[in-house]
């Protein structure tokens, strides 16, 4: 299998997981809030300063279908993932260069080992 075909079904994959697995996800609160919840915590709790951000709470804004909102989320927090890991692999590729921006030649050559006394 080649790179770019495991690419291609790793992004694949990733994005069936990111909207159609969070489409199913449960909306009753976690073991966290439940017991937040039955203990009173939750009563003191905020609202973050970005719920009203376009996807703030796990949902886009805009979209009136709870489940259709939380699988576009999914699908646009896995390209966004991608698109920032893909620059930052990218970045040290090139930084990782030779000296001219290219990356060194195959089969040449390496430096010979110094020689080991005693």
């Amino acid at each position: 299998m080649t790179t770019k075909r495991f690419f291609i079904g790793f992004l694949l994959v990733s994005l069936v997981l990111a909207g159609i697995v969070s489409y199913y996800a449960s909306g009753n609160p976690d073991g966290l809030e439940k017991v937040a919840e039955d203990k009173g915590i939750s009563a003191e709790e905020k609202d973050h300063s970005l719920k009203d951000s376009p996807f703030g709470d796990y949902g886009v804004k805009g979209v009136e279908n709870a489940r259709l909102s939380g699988g576009l989320s999914g699908v646009v927090g896995v390209g966004a993932v991608l698109l920032v890991g893909g620059g930052l692999f990218w970045g040290v590729r090139r930084r990782g260069a030779g000296p001219s921006g290219t990356a060194p030649e195959q089969g040449a050559e390496a430096p010979p080992e110094p020689a080991r006394k005693g």
